[in-house]
């Protein structure tokens, strides 16, 4: 390997979403930093099964606007 050109690798903690942490090794930040996870399979749809849809007037309020004399519920 070439010598001063691959990331330090240590350890950190990684925070989940319902505050439950575990201790990993990782190139990302500095050792000792706590990455706070956003998504994670506790809340993730493809895990849970249960879909949110959550728009702020973007695609889905276009298409719920465009098609909504369809008789379709959104």
């Amino acid at each position: 390997m070439k010598k001063d050109i691959h990331p330090e690798y240590h350890e950190i903690t990684v925070q989940m979403t319902d505050g439950t942490t575990y201790a990993t090794r990782s190139t990302w930040g500095a050792p000792g930093d706590v990455l706070k996870l956003d998504v994670d399979p506790k809340t993730h749809p493809a895990w849970t099964g249960v879909h949110r849809l959550i728009d702020g007037g973007g695609q889905l309020a276009k298409f719920n606007k465009r098609f909504k004399d369809l008789g379709l519920e959104s």
